[in-house]
């Protein structure tokens, strides 16, 4: 075989191992899960407590919340939300939620039952509320979104 023919397969072999590391590398970043992948649209919980983290990350948000059990015992919920970007054009930023803030959040636990939620809604002690929820990925529709398509 010529050289000028081995160089050339060893490039072309090279190229497809470079696409190929960019497909593997770009999938897990670019990968989003649905609503019915994590959370239970048949656990709905209500959250009540004060902020200990906020995480504004995409793709979600998450809002750390201390929740006082019936025992007395302290538990912190992980509790997703939209976008850093969707939250912000509804009006809530990371510096909304200072920590330490009461808040109660509606939303749906997750599969796994560990402490972790899909919030719906945000609700501050002066009672403003925020939807804080992503439509179109599963999440039950109940009409406090005014964005999601009706029926």
């Amino acid at each position: 075989m010529p050289k000028q023919t081995r160089v050339m397969l060893k490039v072309g072999a090279a190229a497809i191992v470079v696409a190929a590391l960019v497909v593997a590398v770009e999938v897990p970043v670019s990968a989003h899960h649905a609503f019915g992948a994590e959370f239970d649209p048949n656990r709905p919980v209500v959250l009540r407590g004060p902020v200990v983290k906020v995480e504004w990350v995409n793709p979600h948000t998450w809002i750390h919340v201390e929740v006082a059990g019936e025992d007395g015992s302290t538990n912190v919920w992980m509790v997703e939300g939209g976008t850093p970007n969707t939250l912000l054009r509804r009006g809530l930023s990371r510096d909304s939620i200072p920590i330490g803030a009461v808040i109660v959040v509606d939303g749906y636990q997750s599969k796994d039952r560990t402490a972790r939620a899909n919030g719906r809604d945000v609700t501050f002690e002066d009672g403003r509320k925020f939807f804080m929820g992503s439509s179109g990925t599963g999440a039950p529709r109940d009409g406090r979104d005014a964005t999601e398509p009706s029926r």
